[in-house]
């Protein structure tokens, strides 16, 4: 069974973090050197940076003092990025896992070109553990199961060309949300989903999860009416802007799944009922579901805690705005 090494760049928070821990996570998963401090400093003592960073002076020292206070792997995809990152941790423990395209076409190498990269990183000194890739491409209707499929071709090449070069791999990391359930055990040895905590519309529409399985919502407030056309007080600096073209709208209303938001500005969500359904009055109350629940967060100073229909916690986003 494949560890599971969860994405904290999603809730950014603490208090998530360590349940998340407490549940058999084996370390955590971040997005940037700055989130890595974050939860550095907090005492997480095994971090993974899964992007290619580019190790420039300052960004070097700051990742040499993560490396000096947790156990940290880091990603790179070429040559040039693993002489800087070899720079960067040298003395460390640190370690790196070579990105791999899998089909989502954005950072990595093509498979038969990791061990390339995986040399180029051993030769200035690197500890290469391994390889990832992130199956982006599963973010779509219908394409989980063959995003997850094109996961452990990729990587298994990969794999096999470092092996060739002599070099030993004791980390396979991959796996999204969506494309988690089909995630091949035998190919990975690690999955980082982050979205699953929370779920979004996004994953709802994909058929990820269930509505009921939805457990982030804004609350927002009916400013205006006009038939069955409502506004509401939840726009995109508090939902965010992100709206595939595959997607129904900009969120759903979670007490309203036959409503659809059709615009969304900076302060305004303006959600259309179908004829003859009931409409919130203005002044009520609805709950909004974002389409991406981790930009979402990133615009939140904290998480509020409900069970019961009370409130029972306030988390802080800890690492709100940790983009560097």
């Amino acid at each position: 069974m494949a560890a599971l090494r969860p994405h904290a760049k999603t809730h950014k928070c603490l208090q998530l973090a360590q349940r998340q821990l407490a549940a058999g996570a084996v370390g955590l998963t971040v997005a940037t050197v700055s989130e890595a401090e974050i939860f550095a400093a907090a005492g997480f003592d095994d971090l993974f940076i899964a992007y290619p960073l580019w190790a420039s002076a300052s960004r070097g020292r700051r990742l040499r003092a993560v490396a000096e206070r947790a156990s940290l792997r880091v990603g790179v995809d070429t040559a040039e990025g693993a002489r800087a990152l070899g720079a960067a941790l040298a003395g460390t423990a640190a370690q790196v896992l070579v990105e791999v395209d899998s089909g989502h076409h954005r950072s990595g190498v093509e498979p038969g070109a990791a061990a390339e990269v995986a040399l180029a990183a051993a030769r200035v000194g690197l500890r290469v553990a391994g390889v990832f890739t992130f199956p982006g491409h599963g973010y779509s209707p219908g394409a989980r199961a063959q995003a997850a499929a094109d996961e452990a071709v990729a990587l298994s090449l990969a794999v096999d060309g470092l092996r060739r070069a002599g070099l030993t791999v004791a980390v396979v990391s991959g796996g999204s949300t969506p494309t988690a359930a089909s995630a091949d055990p035998g190919a990975l040895t690690e999955v980082r989903p982050g979205v699953y905590l929370f779920n979004d519309a996004q994953q709802a529409e994909l058929g990820t999860c269930d509505w009921g399985d939805v457990a982030l919502w804004a609350h927002s407030t009916v400013v205006s009416r006009r038939g069955q056309r409502i506004v509401l007080d939840a726009g995109s600096k508090v939902l965010g802007g992100d709206q595939p073209g595959w997607v129904s709208g900009g969120g759903r209303l979670l007490d309203h799944l036959d409503a659809r938001i059709v615009a969304l500005s900076e302060h305004h969500a303006t959600a259309q009922f179908p004829d003859g359904a009931v409409v919130p009055a203005v002044g009520d109350v609805v709950r909004v579901v974002p389409n991406h629940v981790c930009v979402a967060v990133n615009l939140a100073d904290e998480l509020v805690a409900v069970a019961g229909g009370s409130i029972v916690d306030r988390w802080p986003v800890a690492a709100r705005g940790a983009n560097t």
